[in-house]
């Protein structure tokens, strides 16, 4: 196999020097040439060079705003430039490093320095990719291992309250297409879809006689009961982080009502986060159209017509609209958690 050869961009405006950074480089690199900013430009953005080799004093445009814009460009921005010039005092130079620009050589240039710089930088550059490749990865593994650890809490949560563990992933893929719909971005519906799972978690501190009662509850077993929207934000407020600090607010607010009535606090309209009205229409829809230990699961139809009916009193009416928006997709995102939850089951017996 051929050994890697590193693209190296030559940009003078002087036939003679380019000539020369041939003779010096050629023998070890592949070579590019440009005679101004502009083609130093066009050219870097065709050939994708490894480092550029930039003269400062050219016609149409000059090496500082050459490299200045290659910088502002994502696609160029990580590429070392070094200019050579016969320009050596320190404000030169500065300006130099100020618009993003790694040395300086000054001519009469020196084969071995010219060598030796280039040789250096794009070690250096080689072993900044890397790096950044590694904590691209890592970075990677966090997220999985922190999705991991927001799976587990949101199923420890629903553990003891329902027989179809399924429920808080239907609602919180409900949620984030409601989201979308609501004009979030992708990334915040994203976050949404791994905050609403854990709406729940402090259900783990409500005793089992009062979640897996088949009975009515009693206003006592109602004022427990009441308690889990502050258990779960006490819990999930430990961490600062944008998720934890949503997934915190869902769990205190996903039990509020558009029209003050909810609880704990009885907020009301825009005094409640929308992340929490949100998911308070994806919970109720999820728990009518799902069998409880205390009733059937309702029809689709049945359970479209309740929101519906809903709107203004316990929900947002712009969330309602939006959910009804997407209620095609909403269909099939049941339909496909259904079928896995039947096969699941099957698996299971």
């Amino acid at each position: 196999m051929e050994d890697h050869k590193w693209r190296v961009l030559v940009v003078d405006d002087e036939p003679n020097n380019l000539q020369l950074m041939r003779h010096i480089l050629a023998e070890d690199y592949l070579l590019s040439f440009a005679i101004n900013g502009v083609n130093a430009i066009d050219v870097a953005n065709k050939v994708m060079p490894d480092i550029i080799l930039m003269d400062i004093m050219m016609p149409q445009m000059d090496g500082y705003k050459a490299c200045k814009m290659l910088k502002a460009d994502p696609k160029t921005s990580d590429i070392p430039i070094i200019f050579i010039t016969a320009m050596s005092d320190v404000e030169d130079e500065s300006r130099g490093f100020e618009v993003g620009g790694v040395d300086y050589i000054t001519k009469p240039v020196s084969k071995v320095i010219v060598r030796a710089r280039v040789a250096n930088h794009l070690a250096l550059h080689d072993q900044k990719v890397a790096c950044e490749k590694t904590v691209m990865q890592r970075t990677s593994e966090l997220e999985e291992s922190q999705r991991s650890a927001i799976f587990m809490l949101g199923e420890a949560g629903d553990y003891n309250d329902t027989d179809t563990g399924t429920h808080i992933w239907r609602m919180a893929a409900y949620s984030s297409a409601i989201a979308s719909c609501m004009e979030w971005s992708v990334e915040m519906s994203a976050m949404l879809e791994l905050a609403a799972p854990m709406h729940d978690i402090g259900k783990l501190g409500i005793p089992d006689a009062i979640l897996k009662k088949t009975g009515p509850l009693t206003d006592e077993d109602w004022k427990i009961m009441k308690t889990h929207p502050q258990i779960g934000h006490s819990i999930l407020s430990k961490s600062t982080t944008p998720l934890f600090s949503m997934a915190s607010d869902v769990a205190l607010f996903h039990h509020e009502k558009w029209n003050g009535k909810g609880y704990p606090r009885g907020l009301k309209r825009e005094e409640i986060p929308e992340s929490a009205r949100i998911v308070a229409v994806a919970d109720v829809f999820d728990a009518l159209t799902m069998k409880r230990p205390y009733k059937e699961a309702w029809p689709l139809e049945r359970a479209l017509e309740e929101i519906k009916a809903s709107s203004g009193s316990h929900f947002d009416p712009e969330i309602v609209k939006c959910f009804l928006k997407v209620e095609k997709n909403i269909g099939e995102v049941k339909q496909i958690w259904d079928k896995r939850e039947k096969k699941e089951y099957k698996t299971f017996c």
